[in-house]
């Protein structure tokens, strides 16, 4: 895991559950004639603990994030691909943009100097699959890799595709997750002229409000999240520690608006309805729903009339948050983030709260666990990731009994 509000799984974990905000001003360029001057920016991070020099100047911002929330994973799950068949394990990767540091570095070393000052090594950067390629001639792993873009849900259509290898029997484990870094002055420059992130630029920490009356658009994020997914045998025989268990994942397309969801929310509960009959689950088995909740006013509204279209009363009953609110949107891994979340919850019976939620709106009626971490038994839980261009997945995950 790296992300703005830890770098492993121990500080991410304490700074989600006190509710801290990883959202600041952005420090990295001037942003003085962008209308949007703040972003939830990943501090002190430090390649050098995760791969040598020379790999560090073959890869650019993107590849080092992903290598590091890898190893960390690898670690953490304690498995030994020299003890694993190499072709049954793999790499799935969500990302919406990619990088883009050093393509605009040396996009303007190209136009002030012309080819001879253009790093050879951007030919392999401008692929979004350079992380995972990484990935794999690092670890080894021939599996079948492959790096998915589905806009704001890339990292659990990534996860899904992986849990849907696994049980087809193809693989035995697969480093799912996402990965994202999208702190660009001409990406907040396009988003912020289009009207869908937030303008609080002197009070950044209050600026992401998923369902909060006063919200006025998400905050953007970046970073890193892998989960290593296993076959349950497989893990339950190597002696892994098993935070929880995929039981189903559902997807759909709205097919209407390349920003905006569609208003009738057919079919992100649609999604939400085939991730509960995949996992053989009722509405009223989930505990706890991790929202999309991007802290738009129209997104957040939609969600709450999906939530409620397939949960009936039991919309009301059922504990939801948006982790968001403290890490902000990192577009493609955001969703292997919320999937962490929730794994942790489950671990920890502590439900994160949504943070800055001050002032209720009457279309956003339901229990978003406002402002404070909850002290509950979560035996089954549900994330939600919604993007632009209407890519819905959701995925189910429960408590391993």
């Amino acid at each position: 895991m790296v992300s703005p509000i830890g770098i492993g799984k121990e500080a991410f974990q304490k700074s989600l559950s006190s509710g801290k905000s990883g959202i600041s001003t952005i420090t990295r360029f001037d942003t003085s004639e962008l209308p949007v001057r703040i972003a939830a920016e990943i501090k002190n991070f430090d390649p050098h603990l995760f791969m040598d020099k020379k790999l560090i100047r073959r890869t650019d911002l993107f590849s080092q994030y992903g290598i590091a929330a890898t190893k960390m994973a690898v670690e953490d799950a304690g498995i030994d691909f020299d003890r694993e068949d190499r072709e049954r394990a793999t790499v799935f990767m969500g990302t919406a943009i990619a990088g883009g540091e050093l393509i605009e570095e040396q996009h303007k070393a190209f136009i002030r100097y012309g080819a001879r000052k253009v790093s050879p090594i951007l030919g392999t950067v401008f692929y979004n699959d350079s992380c995972v390629a990484q990935i794999c001639i690092e670890l080894g792993l021939t599996g079948g890799s492959i790096t998915l873009s589905g806009a704001c849900a890339a990292s659990s259509t990534a996860i899904a595709y992986a849990f849907n290898r696994i049980r087809e029997n193809y693989v035995d484990v697969v480093l799912a997750g996402g990965v994202e870094t999208p702190i660009l002055a001409l990406f907040i420059a396009a988003l912020g002229r289009a009207g869908a992130m937030s303008r609080r630029n002197e009070e950044p920490e209050r600026a992401c409000r998923p369902f909060d009356k006063l919200r006025d658009g998400f905050v953007l994020g970046e970073g890193s999240c892998i989960l290593v997914m296993e076959e349950l045998n497989h893990a339950l025989e190597r002696g892994a520690h098993i935070y929880a268990e995929i039981a189903g994942v559902g997807t759909s397309t709205d097919a209407y608006h390349m920003t905006s969801p569609e208003p009738t929310t057919e079919q992100a509960s649609r999604a939400m309805r085939l991730a509960l009959i995949d996992a053989k689950f009722s509405p009223q088995q989930i505990d706890y729903i991790n929202a999309h909740g991007s802290s738009t006013q129209i997104n957040d509204i939609v969600e709450t009339r999906a939530i409620k279209k397939v949960f009936g009363a039991h919309a009301y009953n059922v504990a939801i948050s948006s982790t968001k609110s403290e890490y902000g949107h990192s577009m493609g891994a955001t969703g292997a983030m919320d999937l962490a979340a929730i794994c942790l919850a489950i671990e920890n019976n502590l439900i994160p709260p949504t943070i800055n939620y001050e002032f209720p709106d009457s279309e956003c009626d339901l229990d978003y666990t406002p402002n404070e971490a909850r002290v509950a038994r979560i035996d089954t839980a549900m994330s939600n990731s919604f993007g632009f261009g209407g890519h819905n997945t959701c995925i189910i995950v429960n408590r391993l009994s």
